[in-house]
């Protein structure tokens, strides 16, 4: 039998020193991906195009798609090369609030400071509702978030799923670029981390204490594991071989 070619690398790019990108980098590992990480932060550079990529990830982080700084301005340009070669873009809180910005939404911090830390209600919106019937899974009730700023949904793009006090939570442009507020890549022991670390983020207004966040976890993260493997098999129209599935 004739050997099967190696399917190109994922870009996945991180924005802390030990980031990793949790569920999303073990599901495409499953699926036989090389993960390329890179983080620009501290000097990687980013390919000039993705020819020699299947797709790419921008994770979240604690930093503002509005900041100054080269790395931040050099993402969100760079952004412009999955659009333009209509390669799987996915971009993750602040990955999605960056894809956002390049094509001209803003970006911007709740009027009376609220954030969302914890699990908060998504409510899919009629594009979203017949994406999941293509899907063949629906949206999660509630998901895991971690910001403090929200994005509005750009020209060009349509939204997928809404919510409270931000309420652009998921959006598409085109059809294989996505952009997440929420955090579904996120493991338990992400969480404990995040919670721990960042503890102050945790007396922020709308923020969820850490024990609620836990439960939160136990109750709705079950259905957010499903449906992240369905989203990947058709963002990347590589379907799991369901010998794999758990």
């Amino acid at each position: 039998m004739p050997r099967r070619r190696p399917k190109a690398p994922i870009l996945i790019v991180l924005h802390q020193e030990h980031s990793t990108p949790g569920r999303v980098g073990r599901l495409l590992l499953e699926r036989g991906y090389h993960l390329d990480i890179r983080r620009p932060r501290f000097g990687d550079s980013l390919p000039e195009t993705l020819a020699e990529h299947t797709g790419a990830v921008i994770f979240g982080g604690p930093m503002s798609a509005n900041d100054p700084d080269d790395f931040i301005k050099a993402e969100i340009d760079w952004i412009e090369v999955p659009l333009k070669e209509n390669k799987p873009y996915l971009g993750l809180c602040l990955g999605a609030q960056m894809m956002a910005k390049q094509l001209g939404g803003r970006v911007w911090s709740h009027p009376e400071g609220r954030a969302e830390i914890g699990y908060y209600p998504l409510l899919p919106t009629a594009a979203g509702e017949a994406l999941s019937e293509d899907w063949g899974v629906p949206w999660p009730s509630h998901v895991y978030h971690w910001h403090r700023e929200g994005f509005d949904c750009p020209t060009g793009a349509e939204t997928l799923a809404t919510g409270d006090d931000f309420p652009t939570q998921a959006i598409r442009a085109g059809e294989k670029a996505f952009g997440l507020q929420f955090h579904p890549e996120v493991t338990h022991a992400m969480m404990c981390r995040w919670t721990v670390h960042a503890e102050e983020r945790l007396k922020m207004p709308g923020a969820q204490d850490r024990v609620r966040q836990l439960a939160g976890r136990f109750q709705h993260d079950p259905h957010v594991s499903r449906w992240l493997d369905r989203f990947l098999d058709h963002w990347l129209d590589d379907p799991m071989p369901k010998r794999l599935r758990t």
